[in-house]
């Protein structure tokens, strides 16, 4: 029994040697390859009509990925353009002055009307005269005034008309009917706009990540109905140990160990930050601080390019 206590004793200082040095923080940055996501959201709230490219599928920059029912969209540009139409038709009768036509016409109606008054006014005189002799009642007198106030005001109207198209159309009003015209026209293109954004494109060469909607389904405005992963050169997302933060800097080239692969990568730093990440330096003591991490995001060298993203990766940290 002496004997096995014995070699228990001298077993637990063995034991608590191993988990010292296992406890034993190694100098690596752990972390994962991550690529750039494009995400792209609905424009309106819509149903889903087509999906020409299926999940998996490679694109590239212009490919049609979603498109969104339209037809109300269709409604408003065909209304938006009928009302620019209507602003141009006004500007350009304002501003091609009147036709011989209309010109002759006007001149016409002011001989009528002038005519028309000079019956009436020898009629109001006439009446007048009558009126004296007591020949006429008062109502006829004031029904001969009236007729003749009416065939005044007649003539002047035509005049006015008259000198309208002979002279043309007030600078202000042209100016007004070119303010209308630029408004309507803006509206036509927003309108175009609106309706080229229901079908929506990849924005960047990539692969197809997700489509998260079926056609047929009917989306809100801004929700994600595509992911695309890009081509780009992947990158390391890790988190620098505290005590080699102060070593690191965007640039520095750093040792990249990627998991299932033998080959490492020279890497380099492409951004860092500089508030940590978990706990704040100030409620840990000294033996503590060694937690504390600084995200950080390495660039891998362009030999990396086909790595897929979510693989674990260790970043040897520099001793300097």
């Amino acid at each position: 029994m002496k004997s096995l206590l014995s070699k228990c004793y001298l077993f637990i200082p063995l034991l608590l040697g191993i988990s010292g040095c296992n406890d034993h923080r190694e100098e690596l940055a752990l972390g994962t390859i991550e690529r750039d996501q494009i995400t792209l959201t609905a424009t309106a709230n819509e149903i889903i009509t087509t999906q020409p490219t299926i999940e998996g599928c490679v694109v590239k920059k212009g490919d049609v990925v979603v498109t969104l029912q339209s037809q109300q969209q269709q409604t408003r540009l065909i209304k938006a353009q009928a009302q620019q139409q209507q602003a141009q038709a006004y500007l350009q009768r304002l501003t091609n002055g009147s036709r011989p036509e209309d010109i002759a016409t006007a001149q016409a109606k002011v001989e009528q009307y002038q005519a028309n008054f000079r019956e009436r006014n020898t009629d109001n005189r006439r009446a007048k005269q009558l009126f004296l002799k007591k020949m006429v009642s008062v109502a006829e007198r004031d029904s001969a005034q009236t007729q003749r106030d009416i065939a005044q005001a007649e003539l002047q109207a035509a005049t006015n008309e008259l000198d309208k198209l002979l002279h043309g159309e007030r600078i202000e009003d042209i100016k007004q009917a070119q303010a209308a015209l630029v408004v309507a026209t803006a509206e036509v293109a927003l309108q175009q706009q609106i309706l080229q954004d229901y079908t929506i494109v990849a924005t960047r060469n990539g692969i197809l990540e997700r489509l998260p909607y079926h056609v047929g389904d009917r989306v809100a405005k801004n929700a994600t109905v595509a992911i695309i992963t890009t081509h780009t050169v992947p990158y390391a997302r890790i988190y620098v140990p505290e005590p080699y933060r102060v070593n690191i800097t965007a640039g520095k080239k750093l040792t990249i160990h990627v998991d299932g692969i033998k080959t490492s990568y020279q890497g380099t730093v492409r951004w860092i930050a500089i508030i940590p990440s978990f706990t704040p330096y100030y409620t840990l003591n000294g033996s503590d601080k060694s937690w504390l991490v600084y995200l950080a995001e390495v660039d891998f060298p362009d030999s990396g390019r086909e790595l897929p993203a979510g693989v674990p990766v260790q970043v040897e940290m520099p001793h300097e």
